[in-house]
């Protein structure tokens, strides 16, 4: 931690992520966080997987700890709008359980908003645990791209609709701001954050992270992607429980998006784009059937909002 920086909080959304949760915890304290509130999604009953166990033996200060259960899964955004509540730095990151810091990884992500006060959240280079980028920087994809992606990216995944929307083409080392970044792990300002009023608690998981930079952006606020920040992340550690209603929760999001996203006659296509919803759902849902174990993770989902921004 870099001795002027101001204290940052960190807030993980948790669902039964095991010892996941506590390399993520390990991360945050090497990387100086001054405190981390952990929301604990787990059903009532499962003790033996709550964030509260995983963590008991944590060697961390006194207080830097806040545990805090909610005796069922109220969801992604909803979780971390509790979390951020009981915070009160100027900046806070926002993570999954999966995700591990690599060092300085804090320091650069706040070196990335201190360098604009336009920036309201900055996100990182993500690598896989195989050391594989993941392109967590996004483009709004318009509703051709997004269909492209969306249809031919369930059998040819480097189809030219998905390059284009996951930015292939973009140099990945280099800060930009860009329209969205993964909700997987950000730095968020605390001024842009309860303007917004945080995640809308409408989606139960997936694109609430989208939503959120695109209503940011419309009031002005930038988006950063700073690839000198760098986490690893597993990624569908939790979603890998429930993959059926995950699915369904996925396609459900992305139509809230489109309808909340989608302007003059784009809308005419709203019926469109639910039947084509609708389809997709039924085929990721096959799909997932004949791979058997195969299980659908933030990866293909945050790859797949129809979203629609041509502004």
């Amino acid at each position: 931690m870099t001795a002027d920086r101001a204290p940052i909080s960190a807030v993980v959304v948790d669902y039964c992520s095991g010892t996941l949760l506590r390399e993520c915890a390990e991360s945050l304290l090497r990387e100086g966080a001054a405190n981390l509130v952990v929301v604990d999604n787990a059903p009532a009953g499962a003790a033996e997987l709550s964030s509260e166990a995983v963590l008991r033996d944590l060697d961390a200060p006194p207080g830097w700890l806040d545990v805090v259960g909610t005796a069922r899964n109220v969801g992604y955004g909803a979780g971390a709008n509790l979390g951020v509540s009981r915070t009160t730095s100027e900046q806070v990151l926002v993570c999954n359980p999966d995700v591990v810091l690599q060092d300085g990884a804090l320091d650069r992500l706040a070196s990335c908003l201190d360098a604009d006060p336009a920036r309201a959240i900055a996100g990182p280079r993500m690598l896989t645990p195989a050391g594989e980028l993941y392109p967590s920087a996004r483009r709004f994809p318009n509703l051709v791209d997004a269909a492209g992606h969306g249809f031919v990216g369930l059998v040819l995944p480097r189809n030219r609709w998905t390059r284009r929307y996951t930015m292939g083409e973009w140099d990945h080392a280099v800060r930009a701001d860009v329209d969205w970044v993964s909700g997987a792990c950000f730095l968020v300002r605390r001024s842009a954050w309860e303007t917004l009023a945080g995640f809308d608690e409408d989606y139960f998981m997936y694109a609430e992270d989208v939503d959120l930079c695109w209503r940011a952006r419309r009031l002005g606020w930038k988006v950063a992607y700073e690839p000198a920040a760098t986490v690893t992340h597993v990624q569908g550690c939790s979603t890998q429980r429930h993959p059926w209603r995950m699915l369904v929760s996925h396609h459900r999001s992305l139509f809230r998006f489109a309808v909340r996203s989608s302007r003059g006659w784009e809308r005419a296509l709203l019926p469109v784009v639910a039947v084509g919803l609708v389809v997709r759902t039924a085929a990721a849902s096959a799909r997932r059937a004949c791979a058997g174990s195969a299980a659908p993770t933030r990866v293909s989902a945050e790859m797949s909002h129809p979203a629609s921004e041509t502004r």
